[in-house]
């Protein structure tokens, strides 16, 4: 058995499915089935129940996940040890990104982190299930460190330092019969078209969480992942929508309203899963990131 064995397995088991395994794992889904058929046959049980519908752990599946989880991550930070004895820091760091990202300098900070350490790779990745997203993938151990934006509690598994906040505020176009009105209020809003992000992504947990507490409903006519591009429908007059002031490119047409029910913060952080140790890579890329953003404390033990 191969830790590779055990990285395909815990792929599979997590995502459910082998077309997404394979792509987390960036191979062919043939290489995925081949190798999880070698496991099973090496263990002589089957881990997977396969349908056209859905693929679910079997009895002995449900048993091995722990333990494979519990091994993978073993091996990993038995490199690490080693990684720590030497001069010269090398490795992998797997990041997830929110785009836009204005408010983090990632090329400054990955060239800063290449002059430092040349021996480290750095993968950025988006997720298309926004922070929601990359949290499952952070537990998974798909990602080594997320910038992320979570709506209400941190999740009691997260280690996380907040590296901005920026508040949400509501623009329609300049067409608009809203448009140059004093305040308003979410019941004025419900008779008009949303923009808004697909769910999962914090901006629209928040939005809807906002409008549900008002006990308001409203109708989100089009989602968008690319929120750094809700301006420009907006601007075409194909909704009104809540965006934070960084995503504003391009004021004209467009116009900011006072809404005086509801006070909308967007929260940047970076998390790391807080019972996975952070290799010497990982470590590097964090110490530096609380250098070039020192000015907010680190939340269950994330910082300097």
């Amino acid at each position: 058995m191969e830790l590779r064995h055990l990285e395909y397995f815990l792929a599979v088991a997590d995502t459910r499915s082998f077309t997404r395994a394979a792509q987390r794992l960036h191979v062919v889904q043939s290489g995925v089935s081949a190798t999880i058929k070698a496991l099973e046959r090496e263990l002589g049980s089957a881990l997977f129940t396969r349908s056209s519908q859905e693929v679910s752990l079997t009895p002995a599946g449900r048993a091995f996940l722990p333990r494979a989880r519990e091994t993978l991550e073993s091996a990993r930070a038995a490199v690490a040890a080693v990684q720590r004895t030497q001069d010269s820091l090398n490795g992998t760091v797997t990041v997830g990104t929110l785009t836009p990202t204005q408010l983090v300098d990632l090329p400054g900070l990955v060239t800063a982190l290449r002059a430092r350490h040349p021996g480290i790779t750095v993968r950025l990745r988006g997720s298309p299930a926004g922070s929601s997203g990359m949290v499952q993938e952070l537990r998974d151990g798909s990602l080594d460190v997320a910038f992320l934006s979570l709506a209400g509690p941190l999740p009691a598994d997260l280690s996380a330092r907040l590296v901005d906040v920026r508040p949400l505020a509501l623009y329609v176009p300049s067409s608009h019969p809203l448009a140059g009105v004093g305040p308003v209020k979410l019941t004025e809003l419900a008779e008009f078209p949303f923009l808004d992000s697909p769910p999962g992504f914090s901006n629209r947990i928040m939005s809807d969480a906002a409008f549900g507490t008002a006990g308001v409903e409203r109708e989100v006519r089009l989602e968008v992942a690319d929120i750094e591009h809700v301006q420009d429908y907006i601007r075409q007059g194909l909704g009104i929508g809540f965006l934070a002031d960084f995503l504003i490119t391009k004021p004209e047409g467009l116009n900011l309203l006072e809404v005086v029910d509801c006070d909308l913060q967007w929260p940047l952080r970076v998390a790391t899963l807080a019972a996975r140790e952070p290799s010497p890579a990982v470590q590097a890329f964090l110490t530096l990131l609380a250098a070039f953003y020192p000015s907010y404390p680190s939340v269950r033990g994330l910082g300097a």
